[in-house]
């Protein structure tokens, strides 16, 4: 990913509707790895529809700060036929 919110920001505009996964360190060597689409983006934050047979919840938003201060790891998933 690039090295800033801006440019960070622009991307995931470019990708809305394109499936996600992420991967979110959640404290102490713990993370957290969820599969969804990414649907909404902000001004500080963005918006993923989570995969309902994976996920208890619905929606997760992250800012742009945490991508860049890569607590959160962003992969686009791209499926083969």
């Amino acid at each position: 990913m690039p090295a800033t919110l801006a440019t960070i920001k622009q991307d995931l505009e470019d990708r809305i509707g394109s499936k996600i996964m992420l991967v979110a360190q959640t404290g102490r060597k713990r993370q957290t790895e969820r599969r969804g689409i990414l649907t909404e983006t902000y001004p500080s934050v963005f918006v993923v529809d989570l995969d309902p047979e994976e996920n208890s919840f619905e929606r997760v938003s992250y800012s742009y700060s945490d991508v860049l201060t890569k607590t959160v790891e962003i992969e686009f998933v791209t499926e083969a036929i």
